[in-house]
């Protein structure tokens, strides 16, 4: 069916929207009528869809074209593409596919993707990539996110539930007219709430935290930025060190426990191993208390104020929340185990208004009720194999296959990839150390991209088929943490040969000899469908009840009636015998001996304060005194955007932000609008300066998401635009999580001496039509 001129409803991460559609063309992305916060960056929608860097045809990069696998890998990133047809495309991705996987087994096959969860529940990337696979035999997968990698990780240790880093949290109505004091570890930074994963019809972290804040609650931010918690209302600021928030707990708990703040019966009833981690806060297992004057010493605080701050913790209903970005730092396991830890002393865990949380601030539909029945959501399974890596760790397995490494209480090996298979994402923006990733990336025979624009990756390919939009296709948006479904049409006409994924993959499975099971024999709209009628079905066994498919499509959305409001483990802390946690003890685990048993010095069996090999107080900062903050910006999600008017409104010289404090560029002659070169030992890239008194001294504040864009992407040369995650240090968060460590990491900034001219990645590569002329991008 053609796309016609109209107003269509669809959806996105940045939220639900009305399509306009004229003269074939997506003019506008209207903001969902109910959105009383609605996010700027649906402005750039418009701007990507017919972007001049849409893939428009199957292409092959020349040498691999001509002389098959592995020809001169080491011209990935810099040799032109030759547009070729889709059968001669899909023959050779299924040639390649077959021959890995009879040559070197399935494992050989890394299934790559990172798509973000994209509002489209059935065109969801990852689990459309993941399903093909695992019908052909199986892949090697990635387990947890870069997200809350290492909270995934550890929190089944300490409270049994993973879930409690990805949305299990209390919500809203329980903290308003309870909460009094709310001290926020990292922020609640609204630039990373206006995302959700699968969509959101309804912004409400602001109009809540508006709403608190006129009822009484006095926000505490505890971090380097400022505006980690917006202005309006009216928070507190404790610009503490960078990757010191651990210590600063330390120092409270121990105000807490010399003092007699500390509530002996809660830790009685629903905790095991305080003892034992209160010999260490005491010093008596160390021989170093960790008093507030020594978390003052290492966090660049007060003694007072420490002092203070957990006396008024005791003495009100205090609410705790940690954001994702702690546990993205080297040893970032710690913060998340005091978090709880701080939490526990204060024995106000299952209390409305009291008790901790993760994630706030960091996705639009945190601390919403979560509907008890599951969205529509396609099945990847059933898994083939038992091959995957930690998420953050697929430098090391194209390093080093065959490499032992420990995961979690487990011995892993790494696999030998041959074939990167990579469908929704982009690892040129998310992982760290990109020089590093680009030089392993070199090593496998084969890369095959589905992608809609030329991004940093897809440049890197072999093989890169043309992916549509959301808006070339039909789908379903639903969030557990929403309530409304969204009918998400297709709006407009594929851009060139564009086709989604589930159309590459079927006529994939159809060479490959599994078209009835990748399909089941099932169309698009028949999928769709099929999905929302099994969401109906389990709603039903709640009282929920959903209209039929046929009306729900015809309206364009549903809205549910639920509600799901809780409190963080109160049935917990009624009756714990009656209601125990999954962990060995059934209680909250100060100390684990599980993970004690594992003998990691990286992250013992309690809460500890180890100090960063990247932060200011090692010797490395000696040589680079700053400490590099890479969160997400305000101006995109991630690299997503990027080439979006909101993101170019927001460069400065050309190149992406980077905030400084006054007195740091001063020190170095650096004025508000100058081109800055940011290095450190693993790279160096060039920015536009922002100077901002918002930024504690010592730190420097580079968003992620600048499209990588070497100078030579053939060597480790600078980075013209702006990448933070060229600085970035590759390197596990423990042997337990193995997440990412992007937090830890020191720079130097100076005034730039040379310019190698403006940004190109915004610029098609060089492509040969598959009509025989050579063309050269503008």
């Amino acid at each position: 069916m053609s796309a016609v001129d109209g107003e269509f409803p669809h959806s996105s991460h940045w939220g639900a929207f009305t399509a306009v559609v004229e003269n074939g063309k997506l003019v506008q992305a209207r903001p969902h009528a109910g959105d009383t916060d609605p996010s700027d960056l649906l402005t750039s929608i418009p701007d990507i869809v017919e972007s001049p860097l849409r893939v428009n045809a199957p292409s092959v990069r020349r040498s691999w074209l001509e002389h098959g696998p592995g020809a001169r890998t080491d011209l990935r990133g810099t040799e032109e593409f030759v547009e070729v047809s889709w059968e001669q495309a899909l023959d050779l991705v299924a040639g390649e596919l077959e021959r890995v996987r009879t040559q070197h087994g399935n494992d050989a096959i890394f299934g790559g993707s990172y798509g973000w969860s994209s509002a489209g529940r059935f065109h969801h990337a990852k689990t459309q990539v993941n399903r093909f696979l695992n019908r052909i035999g199986g892949f090697t997968d990635q387990k947890h996110n870069y997200s809350f990698a290492t909270g995934l990780a550890v929190l089944p240790h300490i409270v049994g539930d993973p879930a409690m880093v990805s949305g299990e949290v209390t919500t809203w109505a329980r903290l308003q007219g309870a909460t009094t004091l709310w001290v926020a570890f990292g922020g609640l930074p609204l630039r990373t709430a206006q995302a959700e994963a699968g969509g959101i019809t309804r912004h409400v972290g602001r109009d809540n935290l508006g709403e608190m804040a006129r009822t009484g609650t006095h926000f505490v931010n505890v971090s380097p930025l400022r505006d980690d918690i917006h202005a309006e209302i009216d928070p507190e600021w404790v610009a503490l060190r960078a990757n010191t928030d651990t210590a600063l707990m330390l120092g409270l708990a121990h105000t807490l426990e010399r003092d007699g703040l500390v509530d002996k019966n809660f830790l009685n009833r629903c905790t095991h191993g305080y003892e034992t981690f209160r010999q260490y806060l005491l010093g008596e297992s160390d021989g170093r208390p960790k008093t507030a004057a020594w978390a003052a010493h290492i966090c660049g605080l007060d003694e007072e104020f420490i002092v203070g701050l957990a006396h008024r913790m005791a003495n009100n209903r205090t609410f705790i929340t940690t954001t994702w970005s702690l546990q993205r730092a080297e040893y970032g396991e710690q913060p998340y185990w005091m978090t709880v830890t701080l939490a526990a002393m204060l024995g106000q865990i299952g209390l409305a208004g009291g008790g901790f949380s993760f994630g706030y601030g960091n996705s639009a539909g945190m601390g919403s009720s979560k509907l008890p029945f599951g969205t529509p959501v396609l099945p990847a399974g059933p898994r083939q194999g038992d091959s995957w890596i930690p998420v953050a760790r697929h430098t090391e397995m194209l390093e080093n296959p065959g490499g032992e490494y420990e995961f979690d209480g487990e011995k892993r090996t790494y696999p030998h990839i041959r074939l990167i298979y990579w469908a929704g994402g982009n690892p040129f923006h998310h992982h760290q150390d990109l020089n590093r990733l680009a030089a392993a990336w070199r090593r496998p025979e084969t890369i095959v991209v589905h992608e809609p624009w030329w991004t940093p990756t897809a440049r890197r390919a072999d093989i890169v088929l043309p992916a549509t939009t959301t808006l070339e296709r039909n789908d379903i948006g639903a969030s557990s943490r929403d309530r409304v479904l969204v009918a998400m049409k297709r709006a407009v006409e594929p851009v060139g040969q564009a086709r989604d994924d589930f159309a590459i993959f079927s006529a994939l499975a159809e060479r490959l000899g599994v078209a009835a099971e990748y399909t089941e024999g099932r169309t698009e709209m028949e999928w769709l469908r099929f999905l929302y009628d099994a969401s109906r079905d389990k709603a039903a066994v709640f009282g929920v009840q959903m209209p039929g498919f046929e009306q729900f499509w015809e309206k364009g959305e549903v809205a549910i009636e639920h509600d799901g409001e809780r409190t963080l483990m109160a049935e917990f802390r009624q009756d714990p015998a009656a209601n125990p946690l999954r962990t060995p003890t059934g209680k909250i685990e100060i100390t684990s001996d599980v993970v004690a048993g594992f003998g990691y010095d990286d992250c013992p069996g309690h809460p500890v304060w180890l100090e960063p090999r990247e932060w200011a107080g090692s010797p490395l900062a000696q040589q680079y005194p700053l400490h590099l903050i890479s969160n997400q910006p305000r101006h995109r999600l991630h690299g997503q955007l990027d080439m979006g008017r909101v993101s170019r409104a927001a460069k400065v010289a050309g190149r992406e932000p980077v905030r400084l404090n006054p007195e740091d560029a001063a020190a170095r002659g650096i004025c508000d609008g100058d081109l800055v070169e940011v290095f450190n030992g693993r790279g160096r890239v060039l920015a536009g300066a922002v100077l901002s008194d918002a930024l504690r001294a010592g730190v420097i504040q580079l968003s992620t998401g600048a499209w990588h864009d070497p100078v030579d992407p053939a060597a480790a040369s600078l980075d013209r635009h702006g990448n933070a995650n060229v600085l970035t240090r590759d390197v596990g968060t423990s042997r337990l999580g193995q997440g990412p460590s992007a937090h830890s990491t020191l720079v130097e900034v100076r005034k730039a001496t040379e310019d190698p001219g403006p940004v190109a990645v915004h610029h098609p590569p060089m492509i040969v039509p598959n009509f025989g002329s050579a063309e050269t991008p503008a």
